[in-house]
């Protein structure tokens, strides 16, 4: 049978182990261990909520992802039309997530969304591939943006050398996991800085782009859908680069134990957010093609610089700074609301027991947080970011497609379920469809990248039986285990 939910003890040192209901006892104090409790404070208000949201979808999508849209789709009028779908698509998933976030006011997303609907096997494999696959991959991709951003204005004359990217990108990662253990103050105080750097960067490409635009500079819009013609299998990889540049709407549901007055925060932080989010990279969009053709667009490996250089001369120099500050962001926000996946999912009994510990005076999920450091680096000197994008997208999207047809599926299973914010069905069921739709046809347009997606979430099934149901484990595989994870976190 399945392994149970950790319940409430002592451990020792700094951290606690949780229970069920993610309530800790306190080592110190006079009062009784079950009088005083050690939690995951309530301190996402809703700026903070915006702030996680808008701080983590904008990155490194905007400013990589129009290479990609653009490459898989043949002409600027269809990127621009795949942008705004997108946007659209990725408003519908939000809106989604707001009616289940409100519904099943736990923490964890789409595995708590999964486990409650479709049961303890396929929340396992979600978490099995977001710990694997999702989230080093993820952060790794972000990561890379930011290494190279940030060293542009230091090789202005010359190409920037690989390993100095990932050296760079490999200490931002070691200061992002070190800021979410030691506070869950600063990091969300820090994420609404980032975010305002996010939306400045935003601002000084769009500016001067609907100043080009008043000028006339429509020259590369003429015949905006002629170009090479889409093809059925680069639709879907396009797509992918869209939703990947919109990913983040869902983050702040894996925190909602932690919003304050969820019902009324999340959808308020999820509509604020989307609204701005979309508007925004259209209009990015947009303003590149006011001075970049397509073809010139097409070999630039770092947009949103070849568009300063062009425009804004020695004020150029901030605009990669302000990039990689805004990736940054997006870095620290992943590994905020993630960590708190792999928290829920330890207390569920579906992940190593040291997972579901929070540190007695700093109140974060430590070893959650520090978990993710070695996959991260692992997948940083593995993959380049193009492949790590269509590695990652195939089990992302499979799984929030599956969590937002589960929210129908309770519709019908749940009529009289407590629901303070409700969205039309249609929204749910075409968001959910388009998203397995794209799943699937990503398997003929890139065999390679998603077959290994898919294979590596095939072995989350015999690992469930491995790990979690079989009961009659023999001693010097339970202890062989417990070894080697205890040497992967400390690695």
């Amino acid at each position: 049978m399945v392994r149970k939910p950790v319940v409430a003890t002592i451990s020792k040192g700094g951290y606690l182990q949780g229970n069920a209901k993610g309530v800790l006892p306190s080592t110190g104090g006079s009062e009784p261990p079950e009088q005083e409790k050690v939690v995951l404070k309530k301190k996402i208000t809703l700026l903070r909520g915006v702030s996680i949201i808008i701080g983590t979808i904008i990155g490194a999508g905007i400013f990589i992802s129009p290479k990609g849209v653009l490459q898989n789709t043949g002409s600027v009028g269809l990127s621009l039309v795949i942008w705004t779908v997108c946007g659209v698509l990725s408003l519908f998933g939000a809106l989604s997530y707001a009616e289940l976030g409100t519904s099943i006011k736990k923490s964890g997303g789409h595995y708590t969304y999964i486990l409650e609907v479709f049961g303890p096997l396929l929340a396992f494999v979600r978490v099995w591939v977001e710990l694997l696959i999702i989230r080093p991959a993820a952060t790794a991709v972000i990561s890379l943006a930011f290494g190279r951003y940030i060293l542009e204005p230091f090789f202005i004359q010359c190409e920037i050398p690989e390993l100095a990217i990932k050296l760079v990108t490999a200490v931002g990662i070691t200061v992002v996991m070190v800021l979410n253990s030691m506070s869950v103050s600063w990091s969300a105080r820090i994420q609404i800085f980032l975010t305002f750097c996010k939306l400045t960067a935003i601002l000084i490409i769009i500016v001067p782009g609907v100043i080009q635009l008043i000028k006339g500079q429509t020259q590369h819009f003429k015949d905006a859908f002629s170009g090479r013609d889409a093809s059925i299998m680069g639709l879907p990889l396009a797509f992918y680069y869209g939703m990947y540049a919109y990913a983040g709407w869902f983050y702040l549901n894996f925190v909602t134990e932690e919003v304050d007055n969820p019902e009324k925060t999340i959808p308020l932080a999820i509509c604020i957010s989307m609204v701005i989010v979309t508007i925004g990279y259209v209009l990015t969009n947009v303003a590149y093609f006011t001075t970049i053709s397509a073809e010139e667009l097409l070999l630039s490996n770092a947009v949103a610089v070849t568009f300063a250089e062009r425009l804004l001369g020695n004020f150029s120099l901030a605009v990669p700074i302000f990039v990689a500050l805004s990736c940054f962001g997006s870095m620290n926000g992943g590994v905020f609301a993630v960590s708190r996946l792999f928290y829920v999912a330890s207390r569920e009994g579906h992940l190593p027991e040291i997972l579901s510990m929070i540190h007695v005076r700093k109140h974060t999920p430590l070893p959650a947080v520090i978990v993710l450091h070695p996959l991260t680096m692992i997948m940083l000197f593995s993959g380049d970011l193009y492949s790590l994008l269509n590695f990652l997208s195939f089990a992302r999207w499979l799984f929030i497609g599956l969590a937002v047809a589960g929210l129908i599926y309770l519709r019908y299973k749940r009529p009289d379920m407590h629901r303070p914010f409700k969205v039309p069905l249609f929204i749910p069921a075409l968001f959910s469809f388009t998203c397995l739709f794209m799943v699937a046809l990503s398997l003929y347009s890139d065999p390679f990248s998603t077959g290994i997606g898919f294979l590596i979430t095939l072995t989350g099934v015999p690992a469930y039986y491995l790990f979690i149901i079989w009961d009659k484990k023999p001693r010097w595989f339970r202890r062989m285990s417990g070894k080697s994870f205890k040497q992967f976190l400390d690695s």
